[in-house]
């Protein structure tokens, strides 16, 4: 059976975006497990927990779209599909890498699919997704400039300017806010005052809602929404979603500002999960097939952990190349 949902997907496409989804949480615990053993150096910044938000706005992305996001960025690179390998490589300082091992978890980048980074500094993604936005609208391009910022970037003045220009100039951009309730570990409720953070951006004329960040499903028909608003209108729009990561905010993180019973209670609406259930219980997918797909990814991680360990890392006189002086 191949049946349509109320998004319009197949059951064979839904099983992709499970498999994304899949994909990007064992990726990513391997990840912490190799920065574990010290195999990862500098910051590592996990996904886990967010897995929804980044297929939900993958199910309504035309393959021409652009990306850009801040330095939780590897559930974004392989949403875009990037080859794991290459992401692991990047994670481990390797020349086979992404970024040919000199950029490392927070600034992974890949022309190629349309993925513009993977930015370390909270809030500069913006504008500059705003500014790739406006070259799609310059070029008379059909496009959307995705934009995605965290919570605490949306207390940052550049995030405000960036709101304006986007509006002014009637851009298409989409903005996506992933309020995963803590900015490091100030949570929310500590440093940003008013009601729903996507209001700030409609004082600039800018539509927009709050989403269930943790349901496949509801993100997409926001995203789905989204992109036919900025389609039919020529204008920006935005979304925020309500999301959590189940782990520090990177690797060196303890999470001593939130309690185990909080993150437990958390992990009850698991993205993951949820979406595995809704394949099993509303469209009737055999179980059979999930743990197929599943087994396929875990032996994919095998491989990707393979490659990232033993390519080379990069020969010293790297440090000079690609970079302005």
């Amino acid at each position: 059976m191949n049946k349509k949902n109320k998004n319009n997907f197949t059951n064979d496409q839904l099983l992709k975006f499970y498999e994304k989804m899949f994909l990007i949480r064992k990726f990513e615990e391997k990840a912490a497990q190799l920065y574990g053993a010290g195999k990862i150096g500098g910051f590592c910044h996990l996904y886990i927990g967010q897995e929804a938000v980044v297929i939900g706005i993958l199910s309504s992305i035309n393959s021409e779209d652009t990306v850009i996001t801040a330095y939780r960025d590897h559930g974004h690179i392989l949403a875009r599909g990037v080859d794991p390998k290459l992401v692991m490589a990047e994670l481990t300082g390797r020349k086979d890498g992404i970024s040919k091992g000199k950029g490392g978890s927070m600034h992974m980048f890949s022309k190629a699919n349309r993925f513009y980074g993977g930015h370390g500094i909270v809030g500069a993604q913006v504008p500059l997704g705003v500014g790739i936005g406006f070259a799609h609208k310059y070029r008379n391009e059909k496009k959307i400039s995705r934009v995605y910022l965290g919570d605490g970037a949306m207390s940052n003045g550049q995030v405000f300017e960036a709101f304006n220009l986007a509006s002014l100039w009637e851009l298409p951009v989409l903005f996506i806010i992933e309020n995963n309730k803590y900015g490091m570990g100030t949570s929310i409720g500590r440093s940003a005052a008013g009601g729903d953070l996507y209001e700030r951006a409609t004082v600039f004329g800018i539509k927009g809602e709050k989403v269930d960040g943790m349901n496949f499903f509801n993100v997409s028909e926001s995203a789905i929404r989204a992109r036919e608003y900025i389609e039919q209108n020529s204008k920006p729009y935005i979304i925020e979603m309500d999301t959590y990561r189940f782990r520090g905010h990177s690797m060196s993180d303890p999470g001593l500002y939130r309690t185990k019973d909080e993150v437990n209670k958390m992990k009850e609406i698991d993205p993951v999960l949820i979406m595995k259930e809704t394949l099993l219980n509303d469209y009737k997918i055999q179980e059979d097939t999930i743990k197929d797909i599943e087994s396929d990814i875990k032996k994919q991680i095998k491989d990707v952990e393979k490659f990232s360990l033993e390519s080379p890392l990069p020969d010293l006189k790297e440090l000079y190349t690609e970079v302005y002086l």
